[in-house]
């Protein structure tokens, strides 16, 4: 699974699930389509299979997965029944569901073998350097404190995170979004370089958070063409 920069991720965590989840992933599904950018969305495992039946175009986003194969573990989330339900990407080692660096790898290995994009969340620019070296499609690197803050990371964080990333890996995808509120947010992430970014509370404490959606990913699709990435 390939996902092209610049991207949008709608994340709204577990505050939606079920049928409000269906809302705004047809919502997000729309803007998808007509803005025409990668949107993945995220939802609860229970959620991915209605979601995926209902939408055409969100690239749709398992929250995490477990590093186990076909048989034995009760209890843990086996990646084939997240790919079987529909999910074609998947989130890792995100502050809220971290993972040991033992664990992050063989989940990276098991995404790959299902051919399942990988966001592997970091807190830190060494922890993203660690991600990159993993081999994780998209590193998204984002201090932990800034986490629904509404604050967004200084310019030169952003700048100074997707220069030593690449100098990694050329062609890992660089996602930052702790803070990230406003569409004008999204705006000066891809501006400065990042290939990705997204929000929780910025687009569901919006008026709308399905104008929200549409003002960011045009947004991120009027930066892309600025940087002829589009």
């Amino acid at each position: 699974m390939k996902v092209k920069s610049p991207f949008l991720v709608v994340n709204p965590k577990s505050y939606l699930y079920g049928q409000k989840s269906l809302e705004l992933a047809k919502a997000a599904d729309e803007t998808a389509g007509e803005v025409g950018i990668p949107v993945l969305f995220t939802c609860p495992f229970a959620d991915l299979r209605l979601i995926r039946e209902n939408t055409k175009h969100v690239i749709v986003c398992a929250q995490s997965m477990d590093p186990l194969t076909p048989g034995r573990g009760m209890g843990h989330v086996l990646p084939e029944s997240l790919k079987e339900a529909g999910a074609e990407a998947v989130f890792l080692n995100h502050a809220e569901n971290t993972k040991t660096l033992t664990e992050l790898y063989a989940c990276v290995r098991r995404a790959k073998e299902l051919d399942m994009f990988t966001i592997v969340c970091a807190d830190s620019v060494t922890e993203a350097k660690a991600a990159c070296c993993l081999g994780a499609d998209a590193v998204l690197a984002e201090p932990t404190d800034l986490i629904g803050t509404g604050q967004v990371a200084d310019d030169s964080y952003t700048i100074d995170t997707v220069k030593a990333l690449h100098e990694i890996n050329p062609e890992v995808l660089v996602m930052i979004a702790s803070g990230v509120t406003t569409a004008e947010d999204c705006y000066n992430v891809i501006r400065l370089g990042a290939d990705g970014t997204g929000a929780t509370s910025g687009i569901l404490k919006a008026p709308s958070p399905a104008v929200r959606i549409r003002e960011m990913a045009e947004a991120i699709k009027k930066a892309g063409e600025e940087r002829g990435l589009l």
